[in-house]
């Protein structure tokens, strides 16, 4: 149940004409009270006017001498269920419009509250409205009323028994609002230009080395940028506007950093370059795959750090994760981005807590953000697409790894936005991983029968506890192969598993033969892209080689036709 403290108004009158009327984001069906502060209100949805009401509301209002009267005297919250909830009815609506008016100081029950109407025009929510004045004249005390309704709102699902909503700890980034949302419905958008920028923020924050270059990829985005900035003329911050988000003078709606979301202010990106070892400029990279396997790395290392280390570097390390998962939502094919970028926006919930980063923990994986974004996108195929496919599985790892930290911590939102944003990565790997790990069982299904069954020796050696659940996997031909491929390069591969397996558990795993392939590649040097019969005859065959081949061989029909 998500409670929601509205910006205080002007007039009592439009609020009630609003609420009583046709509805212009969503339709109002049959508006009526549902309480009241004395239960006799007039109702205008039962024969009463709109004036009959708001002249009773605000009553204590015009009581006072007219340099008392506040200038913003209307109190508006709304209480809505969640989506899967049963509908509640009239009489269960009132009660708990009683117990959040109580619990926000509108109307404590001490005899002298403010006047308030509690208005139902929908199944799954009500209004609630209120003049700020009590009966004894003097001003409610309703400070913090939104952290106070959201406390009761978590007593009232349980008494009610409805969907339980995590309590939140006031690191959240703040949610559009209502007038925000209805203006990117009409104007077309899916979300909101709050939303939008905050995304495009993050995405432009990842991997950064300095002030220049965040500002700089700010503008790459195409965003419009103002500076707050010192007499000395150093900045102190920063607001950002979609160049098509305009409010009725035409002028462009600038948001600042902090209003997007607390870790986004001047000062906290700036603590992400406190110790850091990411290069100033753009430093050249190998490419996509180089950049994916170097951050698998960096992610396996920041998982066994979230098991094992302290508080401070493990929020340092699920902060810069998450600018990992930007830098990938951004760089990736096109078939994963969705749930990429679905992801990354999940996690950004789990990477604050009031747990404060001591930043210069998280360099790898900061510098794993930074090569992905100047390595450039990756394609969907070959070396690229199966170093994508291991670094999302590495991703999913940690975001579980995350989940059950925040879980041990109690931070409810934090574990519940990791867990969210793990199945996205489930989903991306799914996508990511289907190509190259069907060729990769295909390699290994075509193995001598010899070969097979020393694989599967190995695998009864090394994992005695596991080797049953693997070797009835789909994915077992697959590992198969790539036992061969680790032995054939000259490794052990009763050393591979066992490193493989001892560091971290596989409970997560969907498939523990599928992590374990891309945990070998990556620890063996393997290519991550299964060769075919013809890639592994031109490695095999020096340069010069097969240039003086290519020089004598016999011309073909189609060399003939060139």
């Amino acid at each position: 149940m998500i409670p929601s403290i509205h910006k205080q108004g002007t007039s009592t009158a439009g609020l009630i004409a609003y609420l009583y009327g046709p509805g212009r984001s969503e339709e109002h069906t049959d508006p009526h009270l549902v309480a009241c502060f004395d239960g006799l209100a007039p109702d205008p949805g039962r024969g009463a006017t709109e004036e009959d009401l708001q002249q009773l509301l605000d009553e204590p209002l015009h009581l006072l001498p007219a340099d008392r009267r506040p200038d913003k005297h209307v109190w508006h919250a709304s209480v809505r269920s969640a989506p899967g909830d049963r509908t509640l009815t009239d009489a269960e609506w009132a009660d708990i419009a009683r117990r959040v008016i109580a619990a926000t100081g509108i109307d404590p029950g001490d005899g002298a509250g403010c006047r308030w109407a509690a208005v139902r025009h929908a199944d799954d929510h009500i209004h609630l409205i209120a003049t700020l004045v009590r009966e004894d004249g003097r001003k409610p005390d309703h400070h913090r009323s939104g952290q106070r309704a959201q406390t009761e709102c978590r007593r009232i699902e349980a008494d009610y028994d409805l969907h339980r909503v995590a309590p939140g700890d006031g690191t959240a980034a703040k949610r559009p609002t209502s007038a925000e949302r209805h203006k990117a419905k009409r104007q077309g958008r899916d979300r909101t230009a709050r939303e939008e920028l905050r995304e495009t923020v993050r995405r432009a924050a990842a991997g950064t080395a300095s002030e220049t270059e965040f500002f700089d990829r700010l503008a790459s985005a195409g965003l419009l940028i103002r500076r707050r900035t010192a007499p000395s003329g150093d900045t102190l911050g920063y607001t950002v506007a979609l160049p098509e988000d305009r409010n009725k003078d035409g002028a462009p709606v600038f948001y600042s950093g902090s209003k997007l979301a607390p870790d986004l202010s001047l000062p906290r990106i700036r603590e992400r370059w406190t110790g850091t070892a990411t290069q100033p400029t753009a430093a050249p990279v190998s490419g996509p795959a180089s950049a994916r396997r170097h951050a698998t790395g960096a992610l396996w290392q920041a998982v066994l750090l979230i098991d094992h280390g302290d508080d401070g570097a493990v929020a340092a390390q699920i902060a810069a994760a998450s600018e990992v998962l930007d830098a990938l939502a951004k760089t990736s094919a096109a078939h994963t981005r969705h749930q990429l970028r679905e992801a990354a926006t999940a996690f950004e919930r789990a990477a604050r807590s009031h747990v404060r980063a001591e930043r210069g923990h998280d360099r790898a994986l900061r510098q794993a953000a930074r090569d992905l974004i100047h390595s450039g996108p990756a394609l969907g195929r070959s070396e690229d697409g199966a170093t994508t496919a291991m670094v999302i599985d590495m991703a999913f790892f940690l975001a579980t790894a995350a989940a059950t930290w925040h879980a041990k911590k109690h931070h409810a939102q934090q574990a519940a936005a990791a867990l969210q944003a793990a199945e996205h990565l489930r989903a991306a790997y799914e996508t990511t991983a289907a190509h190259p790990m069907a060729v990769l069982r295909l390699r290994g299904q075509r193995l001598a029968l010899g070969v097979q069954q020393r694989q599967a020796n190995l695998v009864r050696q090394a994992l005695p506890e596991l080797a049953k659940q693997v070797l009835s996997e789909p994915g077992w031909p697959a590992l198969a192969a790539t036992l061969d491929d680790a032995r054939n390069a000259g490794h052990d591969p009763v050393a591979l598993l066992a490193d493989a397996t001892r560091r971290r558990e596989l409970d997560t795993a969907t498939s523990i033969s599928d992590v374990l392939v891309w945990r070998l590649r990556r620890s063996a040097h393997l290519p991550a892209a299964p060769d075919t019969p013809t890639a592994r005859r031109s490695r095999r065959t020096p340069p010069a080689a097969r240039a003086a081949q290519q020089a004598t061989a016999p011309a073909t029909d189609s060399t003939r036709r060139r």
